[in-house]
């Protein structure tokens, strides 16, 4: 049974609270920094995947909310939390956190000084966020129709992304390794637009023949993959069926299929779920894949 403190507890949800109201959707977290309530279906492996459509807390990121009713429920549900995380990706701020870490042998920050003199960008002011191991967190704002994937390193060494569907914890929280707070002057600040240059970087290289629409597919091919990229939580099945029922009525619904599969991927479906709706899909409109 996890130790309870209960004045951080009641700390880390003054802090989500404060958060919510800035529109930051939050979950409450325990001391090692991972959600604080564990899966209602941890003990069933034939259970199907589910991300709250059940109802019940359990499903970390997708537990995220503003409503402070809700907020307050969670806490009550995990009264041992001492920390709150941010959902990444999510109206109106669409956050994406620039994890700068401290491992050994890497120097991050100038890492990403060099990326930023190497593709002609700044880090404009924004949010930092102070971890207690040295690192730093820097918040920015994405556009609303781009889904930027969680990465690990791939920016370079020691620089870690949270994006669509990851979470940033939030300043306030206390774990077993100290706690966060705002770097001095900006706690006041909104999350600033990310640099296109930078939100280039941080997007997937194009794979043709995977999420490209294939040339033989055209422009209206083109838009019904974006169409699936631009889904927010919520609306990704019911984008990615309309798109593939779209795709089989125009007679483009195999030359697509990979390209949507690989779409929905990258706006946090399972190419298991994936494949599924554009089963369905291929069904509604009479079509085998």
């Amino acid at each position: 049974m996890a130790t309870i403190d209960r004045q951080a507890t009641t700390l880390a949800l003054a802090h989500a609270l404060s958060a919510a109201e800035r529109g930051l959707a939050v979950i409450p977290l325990s001391r090692t920094k991972l959600p604080a309530l564990r899966s209602p279906h941890r003990d069933d492996p034939t259970a199907p995947l589910c991300h709250g459509e059940c109802g019940r807390f359990g499903h970390g990121v997708y537990d995220a909310s503003i409503d402070p009713l809700r907020i307050r429920e969670l806490f009550a549900a995990a009264p041992w939390a001492t920390g709150y995380g941010i959902a990444c990706g999510l109206d109106p701020h669409h956050l994406i956190g620039i994890d700068l870490d401290t491992k050994s042998g890497t120097d991050s920050s100038a890492a990403l000084r060099e990326l930023a003199l190497r593709h002609l960008f700044t880090i404009p002011e924004t949010v930092v966020v102070l971890t207690p191991s040295g690192g730093r967190h820097v918040w920015l704002s994405g556009p609303p129709d781009v889904v930027v994937p969680n990465s690990a390193g791939r920016l370079a060494p020691g620089i870690d992304i949270r994006g669509a569907g990851g979470y940033l914890v939030g300043p306030g929280s206390r774990t077993e390794h100290g706690a966060y707070s705002t770097a001095p002057g900006t706690a006041h600040l909104a999350p600033a637009a990310c640099p296109p240059s930078l939100l280039q970087l941080l997007l997937p290289p194009p794979r043709y023949g995977r999420h490209a629409a294939p040339a033989s597919a055209g422009q209206h091919g083109q838009g019904l993959v974006q169409f699936v990229l631009a889904a927010h939580e919520g609306q990704r099945n019911t984008r990615l069926f309309w798109a593939a029922c779209r795709a089989y009525e125009n007679g483009l619904g195999l030359d697509l299929t990979e390209a949507l599969v690989d779409a929905a991927v990258r706006t946090g479906l399972t190419e298991r779920e994936a494949r599924s709706t554009i089963t369905s899909a291929s069904r509604m409109t009479r079509h085998h894949p």
